[in-house]
């Protein structure tokens, strides 16, 4: 389910901002924090798995 949060969040930030400005295209900028995000859940996962071993 939250991998496809990620793709989800985005297309909305970039519905939203063509409604305000129709020449804004925020896909991609919206994609970045969001699979930044992704990463960084799955590196703090492996943190907590190596430091209960």
């Amino acid at each position: 389910a939250g991998v496809s949060a990620v793709p989800m969040a985005a297309r909305v930030v970039h519905s939203m901002g063509t409604e305000a400005n129709p020449q804004n295209y925020l896909l991609m900028h919206a994609m970045g924090p969001n699979v930044a995000g992704v990463i960084g859940t799955a590196v703090a996962a492996g943190a907590f798995i190596a430091a209960i071993l």
